[in-house]
């Protein structure tokens, strides 16, 4: 038998978000929208009070959040979350964190999304600048993103569409990768529950002889994110 899946429960992740108050050109405070493609995401909301604006083919929408609300979406759904008081969030990832790895696209303009190269260099945030310097270009990015944005909410199911294209081409370079991910994640602890559930049905529970218990603290603080800063934990996949 394989060894049993060691990973936080069905191969999700977690990290704590205070989303950004930095006021953008619309006189909204908020972070930065974008999409996954592969991976749906949950908000266990914690404190403060904000909300997350959504868009997909069935239009756009306005989900409030307070303490105590969870709310969650699928790949596909662009969102851009809106502090309005200290909105605090613990976020839940599918797929091992993938959405913090790479499972992302920014609502840039559509020449962004055609050049990789020109992609990068608008969206990443230098690990060795200074603080100052980080901040600088998650607001420029955050920026740009609600350029692209603001005109999606304005047009049609066509341009929506056309944006999916380009961000499914965007990130099929990486798709071995998160396939890796995946397996060694999610597809893994599906697995373990299933040989488990066969192991009772025959009786044997030899399995739970190898029970342990694991706790993490983070392993980085106010890390510059997409929706705002984040503390993260490194809790790995299975191994093999």
């Amino acid at each position: 038998m394989p060894d049993a899946f060691a990973g936080l429960p069905g191969g999700v992740a977690v990290s704590h978000l205070s989303v950004y108050d930095w006021q953008a050109a619309d006189g909204v405070c908020g972070g930065t929208p974008h999409l996954h493609l592969a991976c749906s995401e949950a908000y266990v909301v914690t404190g403060g009070r904000g909300a997350v604006q959504t868009l997909t083919a069935s239009g756009y929408g306005v989900t409030p959040l307070a303490a105590g609300t969870v709310a969650w979406f699928t790949p596909g759904t662009i969102h851009r979350l809106v502090d309005d008081d200290g909105l605090r969030i613990t976020v839940l990832m599918q797929n091992s964190g993938l959405p913090e790895a790479g499972d992302a696209v920014l609502t840039l303009p559509p020449p962004y999304l055609t050049d990789p190269e020109m992609y990068a260099a608008v969206t990443t945030i230098p690990a060795d600048a200074s603080v100052a310097e980080q901040e600088r270009v998650a607001r420029a990015r955050r920026d740009l993103a609600l350029e692209g944005y603001r005109v999606l909410r304005a047009s049609g199911p066509e341009a929506l569409a056309e944006f999916h294209r380009a961000a499914g081409a965007l990130v099929r370079p990486r798709l071995a990768e998160w396939r890796e991910r995946w397996r060694r994640g999610a597809a893994a602890a599906a697995t373990a529950t299933g040989e488990q559930l066969d192991r009772l049905e025959r009786g044997d529970v030899s399995h739970l002889a190898d029970a342990l218990v694991r706790a993490e603290r983070p392993v980085g603080r106010g890390r510059f994110g997409m929706c705002g800063r984040l503390d993260v934990y490194d809790v790995p996949p299975a191994a093999g």
